[in-house]
């Protein structure tokens, strides 16, 4: 920490994009776009003129052709090898249903076996349930890391967390209400994880719109498949000194995109140390006693949340009550506080580490676009009352949405 304010504070000048005011306060200018090459606007022009048009249900079968494991993991309930003749077919047929949010009725065809709706109701209801419909995800997510121009667009070792807001209009007890996101309804919030190939590692459904930070790390938990992300990065909900902390005991790099940043207190170790510049900005203390008090618990904690015995969502909830620390939560906090200050100098001093967490976070706002799109029937509302239903169907969107980046990235690259 102390390195690090010293290279900042000895690079701090007018000419850069971070600059200290009259208080003593950080300030960080805002990035500007850089305007795409003329190359790469007729690259992008021709290889869209050449991937090939097709409807959204024949892009999962095509998918389900190249990944012999999607289908395989649809499993039937009662744990025995039975399955039903053209399996595949019918399974499109449901999560295309649930993806699109139209039901069983604009995909059903009475001339195919297969698609009725008897055969749609007996595949959702034995077939398609969160456990086959994350293992089918890991086969995707497979898939696509094979593809070399997704290697190119990343190591699947940067990954971003963010939501997705659904209006409920019907009663249940798992919807919450926000003006803002859903009128005078209710809604629910999609939090999903996205790696920087482009492809959706886990997902949880949470009520309202709560604060990220009592979520996001339960949804890091959640992956299965893939290469497991070494850095995340959020928005600004989704920041708290102890979250920092959390994030960090569980060997990850958390990397927030803070707003505001004259209001986010550095913090530091020696109080007699003199950071120039940042000297006044460095008002905060860590304190070392804290932690070391704490050491144990904090390892303990951090187990815990690693290995899925209690979630990071209680974690932080008991931690912290009422917006006051208990003596652990204040050691946690003490401990994210080395982090958060070493990841503010970062961005106030390295450009390309604020452009890569920004389009990340873009690429994140793009699968929700997308979504949307996919999403549109029955005006893109949620009308399960069961939580165990919005979850299944928000999972077989999550799954049509990395079939449909598996088939892109496919054409694509060839």
């Amino acid at each position: 920490v102390d390195i690090a304010y010293r290279e900042v504070a000895a690079r701090l000048d007018s000419d850069g994009p971070a600059s200290v005011d009259e208080d003593g306060r950080l300030h960080l200018a805002a990035l500007k776009a850089e305007p795409d090459p003329p190359s790469l606007v007729d690259l992008r022009r021709r290889v869209e003129a050449m991937v090939p048009e097709i409807d959204l249900p024949e892009l999962v079968l095509e998918v389900m052709s190249w990944v012999p494991g999607f289908v395989e993991s649809f499993t039937h309930v009662s744990g025995n090898g039975a399955r039903v003749a053209d399996l595949g077919l019918s399974v499109a047929g449901v999560l295309c249903a649930n993806a699109m949010n139209v039901g069983f009725k604009p995909v059903t065809s009475p001339g195919v076996v297969a698609l009725t709706r008897d055969r749609l109701h007996h595949v959702e209801q034995n077939y398609v349930r969160s456990e086959t419909l994350a293992a089918a995800n890991v086969e995707l997510i497979k898939a696509q890391a094979w593809i070399e121009l997704a290697h190119l667009w990343g190591g699947g070792l940067l990954a971003s967390v963010d939501g997705m807001r659904f209006v409920v209009p019907v009663r249940t007890i798992h919807a919450r209400p926000n003006s803002k996101y859903f009128g005078r309804k209710r809604g629910i919030t999609w939090l999903n994880m996205l790696n920087d190939q482009s492809a959706g590692l886990s997902a949880k459904v949470v009520s309202g719109t709560p604060r990220d930070t009592l979520n996001f790390i339960d949804v890091v938990q959640l992956q299965q498949g893939g290469k497991v992300p070494e850095a995340i990065i959020t928005d600004t909900g989704s920041y708290s000194d102890i979250v920092f902390g959390l994030v960090h005991l569980i060997c990850k790099q958390y990397r927030p995109q803070l707003a505001n940043l004259p209001d986010q207190r550095l913090w530091r170790f020696d109080t007699r140390a003199d950071y120039g510049p940042l000297d006044q900005a460095a008002r905060g203390r860590i304190d070392t006693d804290k932690i070391t008090t704490h050491w144990e618990d904090m390892c303990r904690v951090a187990v815990s949340i690693n290995a899925c015995e209690v979630s990071a969502h209680d974690v932080t909830r008991m931690i912290s009550r009422d917006g006051n620390p208990t003596p652990l939560g204040q050691g946690i906090a003490h401990y994210g506080r080395i982090f958060k200050t070493l990841h503010i100098l970062r961005l106030a001093d390295n450009e390309p580490y604020r452009r890569e967490g920004k389009a990340q976070a873009n690429l994140g706002e793009g699968r929700h676009d997308l979504a949307r799109r996919i999403y549109h029937g029955k005006k893109g509302e949620m009308t399960r009352t069961y939580y165990e239903g919005m979850e299944d169907q928000l999972s077989a969107l999550g799954l049509v949405l990395n079939c449909t980046v598996l088939w892109n990235t496919f054409y694509t690259s060839r």
